[in-house]
């Protein structure tokens, strides 16, 4: 078997998963989802997880990895993968990585994670510093701690200021140094030819795409989904900040006194927002690759994809 990966992105609502789904039976392929959310169990609704009988057609792999309570970093998904890019090698079966999560697909093509370790001392002392001193505490601790500067660090986010500190304390190099190393690291998908195709729609298709989908999500028991996982989503608030659930749990807390429609209105404003990031994070962040431009609601042709 020849060592190719296959990569299918875009936008959220693009129609992925109908041309996932095509492809990999046309192809006796396997699907392995790159999709932050779709990686928790029992959120399903609110992600278009695939459901019985699309799992049935095609096996699917990245689903369901961790208890909604628990945060599931890049990193682990990286390994993952690893472990179903070696399988489906060795069974000789072709793999399709297929979904619009652009750190989980950053991690096919470049580093996501360096190799830092930060005990637990250190993040305590970086919490603790945070707390008494606020973020000019942190940049002040962190210019001393790099004293060859702070690079690209956002020194008015807090969170990216904290890490950098934690990882300058931990490891006693500078925040330059640190970058350094971590753009020589290579990946462990880095021997594998990739082919990666990213599908495009008009703007105005994309928004009627996800006004229908939003609508569908809630007449299939999206507010229901979320009110029974509410206690664990409170406890992972990378989970709790997806789309859908974010809404959603604000409206619960809300009492649910606003209208439904409202809802509805909030979390597909919210996704054409995140279009409009993805569309920039597709085009400056991924290698050159195909773009196919969609036109309609036709079973998708399969022999154009990847060429």
């Amino acid at each position: 078997m020849s060592e190719v990966l296959y990569l299918l992105t875009g936008p959220t609502a693009v129609g992925k998963s109908d041309w996932a789904l095509a492809w990999a039976e046309a192809h006796g392929a396997e699907i392995l989802s790159c999709d932050a959310l779709q990686v928790y169990r029992g959120l399903d609704i609110g992600t278009a997880k695939p459901n019985a009988a699309e799992q049935a057609r095609v096996p699917h792999l990245g689903l369901d990895l961790c208890d909604p309570a628990r945060a599931f970093s890049v990193a682990e998904y990286r390994d993952y993968a690893v472990e179903v890019v070696r399988d489906a090698r060795a069974h000789g079966r072709p793999l399709l990585v297929a979904g619009g999560s652009g750190f989980y697909l950053k991690c096919f093509f470049a580093p996501v994670a360096d190799a830092v370790a930060v005990p637990p001392a250190v993040e305590a002392e970086v919490r603790a510093l945070e707390a008494c001193a606020g973020l000019p505490g942190l940049v002040e601790r962190l210019r001393a701690a790099s004293p060859a500067g702070t690079g690209a660090v956002d020194l008015r986010n807090p969170r990216r200021v904290a890490r950098a500190l934690a990882r300058c304390l931990a490891s006693g190099r500078s925040v330059p140094e640190l970058a350094a190393d971590f753009a020589r690291r290579g990946t462990p998908f880095d021997h594998l030819e990739k082919h990666l195709v990213r599908l495009e729609r008009s703007s105005a298709d994309l928004a009627a795409r996800i006004g229908a989908r939003t609508r569908q999500m809630l007449r299939a028991g999206l507010v229901e989904e979320v009110r029974t996982l509410a206690e664990a989503l409170r406890q992972n608030p990378a989970a709790a900040a997806g789309i859908g659930y974010r809404e959603t749990l604000a409206w619960l807390d809300a009492g649910s006194r606003a209208p439904l429609a409202e809802l509805e209105a909030q979390i597909t404003r919210r996704t054409l927002q995140l279009v409009k990031k993805q569309r920039t994070w597709f085009r400056t962040q991924l290698p050159e690759h195909q773009v196919i431009q969609l036109k309609d609601r036709a079973i998708p042709d399969v022999t154009a994809l990847f060429g």
